[in-house]
């Protein structure tokens, strides 16, 4: 008889290492372990961090993971050769687009437009046409649509293909149909079908959202299966499941299906962790900043929840997919340290891996943010990993010096400061994007510093912005991994809906509420989630009539369509400060629908006895002092509720190090958080 599992595992994979985090349901106990991230066959990586964190996987019941591999295939433009097939008259929408420039090139008189990811022999329009309404005005022709995926195919090589038909949100009819001649006739070509991903309006946004599925779909079916064979083999036959961009998981065929839901998968893990922690604590309004080895991600949450925007860009390619609004930018660990003239810059290019920092003494000659860290003194080369890596700490002086500190005239210690103020400077200015630009002021939020280079970096951050108090979580450089297993499983269901309030019938606006959720219960159904764990919510959004923008409008609990607009008025105000007299109107309809997953717990810690004294000293550079002067170190280990720590203070744990100086101090709260807060200046 088959034992029950009671082992939950999560996995994140990052542009320098994998995380790896394992819960047992019954005893509580966490196991976490980090390993290097393997670029050139990124499963190799996350077996490597399995085998470290030591479970077994015939008995493990759930596996969450996250990735960045779609993410990266868009980045470094290295994803599948993708085509369009569309409404005859139509094949050029995807590259007129909106015709707007991008925010930070409005002014720029030399703006080159991005190369289109499709060009236009790879667009082809084909015969068949829908009313607004839905209605067919021209039935598809399916002779057309063999055709034209033949010579996708045939003359132009194509592994995917996006399809994408006016209103194919009121009426799916002809998306499918045309789907299902390509698939008869190429059945190893990958099909992304718009109507699939998204039923809401904007022909544009729709076409850039499934070629940017198509674009990564191929290799992220690759990767899955890949990765889901070699735990087979291992004995692990249970729930396979990938984050989503926007929260919760997936599972892992669902993902497959339709991959850009997790192009952003490996941030929202953190994201998803912050709200727990926030809840547990009772902070509602949090900025999270994960700093990793190649990028930096900043997000938002208020009220306990993170923002969620459901017309992102990626890349100019706007995506119309529920995502967490993150900015990221090239400031991790291992973003590289270069001068532009007489002018210092940091990143976006990462050291990666591979060869990775010169520090890591593996073939990497170009100073990074984590050389610039270790030469101030903020990580022990001789306690780097927990003593797993040997470290080159004066090859990474000699790097700082020769290519930074001597052509800018200044030493090693001015250079590297100089490093971790340029990357300060992009991370506020990150940061501001998120708070300042849309009406909140940072100061009014607490910090969550997670990621490896996280505890070293955001309480320089929090002193920039004012902010009054950084939270460090327990175990902070897998935090990411750790939220994936708070994560439920998350779909969200969509219907454009475009009606002005005052002629909406709240019966039909319920009966299509109840569509969206039946198809969200069979969903989860379909996975094996009971009943008794389903949640739905639900939501719309609204705008005054006119406008271009909407306000998401939570709409459990509606009785009547006066409530339904006081809500968003209220809404209205909290985010833009003024309401209209303009008429109000329904733009689209969403459900989520949750199904609950057992999660890890946050126990409360024996208090301290009161007798904590630094494990070390040693030198490292104050940023309140602006120079080098003693610092107390710390193991975490030995850090429990009630103590108390004066800056300036290095705290070591094996994976990170957390450092806060001399205009800083920290305690340690009941559930073994460090909560660092800095001096009000007089």
């Amino acid at each position: 008889m088959r034992q029950n599992n009671t082992q939950r595992v999560a996995v994140d994979i990052g542009g320098t290492f994998v995380d790896a985090i394992a819960f047992n349901r019954d005893t509580g106990e966490v196991n976490l372990e980090k390993a290097e991230t393997t670029p050139e066959q990124p499963s190799n990586g996350v077996l490597n961090s399995i085998d470290k964190v030591n479970v077994n996987l015939s008995d493990t019941e759930a596996f969450v993971h996250g990735t960045t591999l779609g993410l990266n295939a868009v980045l470094e433009r290295d994803g599948a050769r993708t085509g369009i097939i569309t409404n005859e008259g139509f094949s050029d929408v995807y590259e007129i687009a909106r015709t707007n420039l991008e925010r930070d090139s409005m002014y720029d008189i030399n703006y080159q437009k991005p190369e289109s990811m499709v060009p236009r022999r790879r667009r082809l329009g084909v015969p068949g046409r829908l009313n607004s309404d839905g209605s067919v005005v021209e039935e598809i022709d399916e002779g057309a649509v063999e055709d034209a995926a033949t010579e996708l195919v045939e003359d132009h090589g194509v592994d995917s293909i996006a399809i994408c038909f006016l209103h194919s949100y009121q009426n799916d009819q002809h998306e499918q149909t045309a789907a299902d001649v390509v698939r008869d006739a190429y059945p190893d070509v990958s099909v992304s079908v718009s109507s699939d991903i998204t039923g809401e309006y904007r022909e544009y946004e729709r076409t850039s959202t499934a070629v940017l599925d198509g674009y990564i779909k191929p290799i992220f079916e690759n990767y899955v299966d890949t990765l889901d064979a070699a735990l087979a083999d291992e004995g692990f036959d249970e729930s396979f499941f990938i984050t989503r961009s926007g929260g919760g998981t997936l599972t892992a065929e669902s993902a497959k299906a339709a991959p850009v839901n997790t192009i952003l998968s490996g941030p929202a893990g953190g994201l998803i962790g912050a709200s727990h922690v926030g809840d547990v604590t009772g902070r509602n309004d949090l900025i999270t900043v994960d700093m990793g080895g190649t990028s930096l991600d900043a997000a938002v949450i208020e009220d306990g929840s993170p923002v969620v925007k459901y017309d992102s860009t990626l890349e100019h390619q706007p995506m119309l997919i529920p995502v967490y609004d993150i900015r990221t930018i090239g400031a991790g660990g291992g973003s590289i340290a270069w001068l532009d003239g007489d002018l210092l810059k940091v990143g976006p290019e990462s050291a990666g891996a591979d060869p990775g920092p010169i520090c890591y003494n593996n073939g990497g000659t170009e100073p990074t943010v984590t050389d610039a860290a270790l030469a101030l003194g903020f990580l022990d080369p001789a306690d780097f990993l927990g003593g797993e890596m040997d470290t080159a700490e004066q090859a990474a002086i000699d790097g700082i010096k020769s290519q930074l500190a001597n052509p800018l005239d200044t030493t090693v210690e001015g250079a590297s400061s100089g490093v971790l103020d340029v990357a300060l400077a992009n991370t506020v200015g990150a940061i501001r994007e998120i708070t300042v630009e849309k009406g909140l002021d940072p100061r009014d939020f607490s910090m969550v510093a997670y990621g490896g280079a996280g505890p070293m970096f955001v309480p320089l951050v929090a002193r920039e912005l004012g902010v009054d108090e950084v939270l460090v979580p327990q175990a902070p450089s897998v935090f990411s991994a750790w939220g994936m297993l708070m994560a439920d499983v998350v779909y969200d269901f969509s219907q454009t809906h475009i009606a002005v309030l005052s002629d909406v019938d709240l019966d039909m606006l319920n009966e299509a509420f109840t569509d969206l959720e039946a198809d969200g219960r069979d969903t989860l159904s379909s996975e094996g989630i009971s009943e008794d764990r389903q949640t739905l919510e639900r939501t719309v959004e609204m705008r005054y009539h006119g406008q271009e923008h909407t306000v998401e409008v939570n709409a459990d609990g509606i009785e009547d369509l006066d409530e339904l607009a006081d809500r968003f008025e209220t809404q209205h105000k909290t985010r833009h400060g003024h309401t209209m007299d303009d008429p109000v109107q329904v733009v689209h309809l969403r459900v989520r629908a949750i199904g609950e997953n057992d999660k890890p717990s946050l126990d409360r810690q024996e208090a301290s006895d009161g007798t904590l004294q630094p494990s070390d000293t040693r030198e490292a550079y104050c940023f309140a002092e602006d120079g080098f002067r003693e610092f107390d170190v710390y193991e975490r280990a030995i850090l429990a509720p009630g103590d108390e720590l004066e800056g300036p203070a290095v705290v070591t744990e094996p994976t990170t190090s957390l450092v806060f100086h001399s205009d800083q101090s920290a305690t340690i709260d009941e559930y073994g958080h460090i909560i660092i807060t800095t001096e009000d200046e007089q």
